[in-house]
Order: C-alpha cells, then sequence, then structure tokens
C-alpha cells in the first residue's frame, strides 16, 4: 500500500507539500522525506504526533528514544515504528514538529491510501509555495514583534467585585488567620 500525505503550515499560506511512501516505510523515512522536500537541515530534535479529529495529540513518535523509563506507556522512535503500525484510517490527522523549542509544527493528514502499490523511495508528488523558516532566531522575533497589549482585560474581568473574597483568608481549618487585619 502507498500513502499520500497532505502537509501544510499554518505560518504560510501558499505552502503545500504531498508526500507518497510506502505505509511499510518507517516513520523516519517519512521525516527524511519532509526535509527533502522543505529544504531543511537534519539538525534538530523531531517528533510525530498522532492526532485526533480535532488536532489534539494523542501518541508521540521521537526521533530518538528518551528513556523515561515508565512501562506504562508506550513509546516510539520513528526508525523502529512503520507507519502501518499507528495509520490505518484516510483522513489521520498528525502534527510534525519540525522546531521544537519554538514549538512550530506542520499540519498532516493521510489523504489517501492506495492499494495494490508498493514504493521503494519517498516522492514528493506536489510542491507548491516555499515552507516557512525551520527555526526562527529569538532574537529578532522579540524585535520584530509589537508590544503586546496589556489593558485591563489582560489578567481577566475587571469587573471583579471584593465581597467575593473570603474575608478569613484562606485558613481551611478553622485556625488563626496569620494575616489579621489588626496586625497590619
Amino acid at each position: 500500500m502507498v500513502y499520500k500525505f497532505r502537509i501544510i503550515s499554518d505560518e504560510v499560506d501558499d505552502f503545500l507539500r504531498e508526500i507518497k511512501i510506502d505505509s511499510e516505510a518507517s516513520f523516519y523515512d517519512l521525516h527524511e522525506a519532509i526535509l527533502k522536500c522543505t529544504g531543511y537541515k537534519d539538525d534538530q530534535m523531531t517528533s510525530f504526533f498522532i492526532c485526533d479529529d480535532d488536532w489534539e495529540k494523542e501518541i508521540e513518535i521521537t526521533l530518538e528514544d528518551m528513556g523515561n523509563g515508565s512501562s506504562e506507556e508506550d513509546t516510539f522512535v520513528m526508525k523502529e515504528t512503520p507507519l502501518s503500525e499507528l495509520l490505518e484510517d484516510e483522513k489521520q490527522k498528525l502534527l510534525y514538529v519540525f522546531d521544537p523549542l519554538a514549538e512550530r509544527v506542520f499540519f498532516i493528514e493521510l489523504s489517501e491510501i492506495i492499494t495494490g502499490k508498493d514504493l521503494q523511495h519517498a516522492t514528493c508528488s506536489r510542491k507548491e509555495g516555499n515552507p516557512p523558516k525551520q527555526t526562527i532566531d529569538f532574537d529578532e522575533q522579540m524585535n520584530t514583534n509589537t508590544a503586546l497589549d496589556l489593558d485591563e482585560n489582560f489578567y481577566g474581568d475587571q469587573d471583579f467585585d471584593m465581597e467575593d473574597f473570603d474575608p478569613e483568608g484562606f485558613d481551611m481549618e478553622g485556625g488563626s488567620n496569620p494575616y489579621d487585619e489588626d496586625k497590619y
């Protein structure tokens, strides 16, 4: 079987890549195909996430074994995990974290499953637009960002009522309050 993935970015509107890859290829093979079709260097601790229909992360597939030692949770490493082990249905959603420090991602959808065919190597079957920069310079980002608008609504509702607060403080056991008003 051949999987066809559609890859988009929320940073660049006209960016689109489609990759066809054999279903028995590993997540590492897909990782390499993404790097190749975007021109990115292989110098980041990237990872994939299998997502639900609302793009909520469910399963992580890491570039390296993170060795967290917890035997209760399955760990998946790109080189050891075939795509077919975790992907079975068209429209399956994935995230590919290509810039882990800034948590920047590509949105990937398994757009088609082509049965009766095999591929030796992954191919980029559609290439539109330029990809976003692989990493961002935090100093540059801080200089180009406009100042945050910290108006009176920044911390929440400005219409709170002081009467809503417990005048006795947070003492739940009924003991003395170390912040009694007459001490100050």
